[in-house]
Parts: structure tokens; C-alpha cells; sequence
């Protein structure tokens, strides 16, 4: 009776360290390449970090980041020496920023990559990430996790070989995003629609008048 006592005790506290720790909403559906090409521009004015959340690669990689497409000569959290929750600091942004995200493999002469969070730069013509948010615990704090396929044609679309975390960082979805934006068609409905109320408003007053 101890031992399976134990036996729950140990298991409801993995459960609650498990809890704790952030990573990215699971990639579906595994296999296929990611359709969302995502945009990233600094929330704030102010730093613009990264944390290491983990990952599951066999190549060596680092991240760096283009600001307004210019290089940052900043470049770390290397996922075979990081531990989870280790920050790479890229310096001061200011709000509105442009990010390309950037992942360099630094195996001798591997000649894979470098990806980045921008498909039109990938030299395979491939998705590389998918992104998602994440509100935060009690380990890291709240941001956009990005998770990089760092395998040429994107290996097995699992989107999970090295995961960051970025605070300070807007993401926008351009696919989703013009679906709220009203098509032409219904511009001009709406706007006959206005003119239609404006001319029986107009008819009313005059009847009023007489």
C-alpha cells in the first residue's frame, strides 16, 4: 500500500513539473509542410529576447535574427550546449521592427540551411517553422514560440527538431489576417445600403415639410 502510495505521489509530481514547462502547441498535421507563413515585427520598443525551449535535432544549430533586414551579429543558444529556459539577448528594438528569425547549422561542412521564419529566403523554397503563442508559466514568460525544421525540403514536417521562445515579438498570419478585410463586393453593397437611408431620410423630411 506505501509503495503505490509513493507510486501516485511521484507521478502527480511529474505531472505538475511537466505543467511547468513551456513548449509550442503540437504541429498538425505531422508529414505535410506547414501552409501559414507568418510575419514577426517587434511589439515594443525595448529588448528583444530568446529562450531555449528545447529540442530534438541530430545537426548542431543557433539562432539569429535580421532586424529590418539587417544581420544581427548576435547568435547563440547553440541546442546541443544550451539548457531549457537559457536567454540570448539580441539588444534594443524599436516597436514596429521587422524580425526575420534565423537558424544556422554549424556542423562542418554540412551545407544544410541556413532557414529562416521567411519561406522566400530558403533555398529549398520551404516552410520552415510553425509559430504559435504562448501565455507563460512559471519558468518562462509569456511570447511566440517558433519551432524549425532544420532538415533540407523539410525533413519529416514534425516541426519540432529546435524550439525558442521570443518575448517582445508580434506575430501576424497574412492568410488569416485578410479574411477580416471586407471584399469590394460587399464595400459596394454596404455603401448602397447607406445611400438608400440617406435618400428615404431625405424623402421623409421633405413630405414633412409639405
Amino acid at each position: 500500500m506505501k509503495n503505490l502510495c509513493a507510486a501516485i505521489s511521484t507521478a502527480v509530481l511529474f505531472a505538475f513539473a511537466g505543467s511547468a514547462q513551456a513548449g509550442p502547441l503540437l504541429y498538425t498535421p505531422v508529414g505535410t509542410e506547414n501552409a501559414t507563413e507568418y510575419r514577426f515585427t517587434a511589439a515594443a520598443t525595448g529588448e528583444l529576447l530568446a529562450y531555449f525551449v528545447g529540442a530534438t535535432a541530430s545537426y548542431a544549430d543557433e539562432l539569429t535574427v535580421l532586424i529590418n533586414g539587417v544581420a544581427s551579429p548576435i547568435q547563440g543558444l547553440n541546442n546541443k550546449t544550451s539548457r531549457n529556459n537559457d536567454t540570448l539577448n539580441f539588444g534594443a528594438v524599436q516597436a514596429g521592427d521587422t524580425l526575420v528569425l534565423k537558424m544556422v547549422t554549424i556542423n562542418p561542412g554540412a551545407g544544410v540551411g541556413p532557414w529562416y521564419s521567411q519561406k522566400s529566403l530558403n533555398s529549398d523554397g520551404v516552410n520552415h517553422i510553425y509559430a504559435s503563442t504562448y501565455t507563460g508559466d512559471r519558468a518562462l514568460p509569456a511570447g511566440v514560440v517558433v519551432a524549425f525544421e532544420d532538415l533540407p525540403k523539410g525533413g519529416d514536417f514534425n516541426y519540432a527538431d529546435v524550439r525558442y521562445l521570443f518575448t517582445n515579438v508580434l506575430i501576424n498570419a497574412p492568410a488569416r489576417a485578410a479574411a477580416n478585410v471586407p471584399e469590394p463586393g460587399s464595400l459596394a453593397l454596404l455603401g448602397l445600403g447607406i445611400l438608400g437611408v440617406a435618400t428615404s431620410r431625405r424623402k421623409r423630411g421633405g413630405m414633412q415639410a409639405k
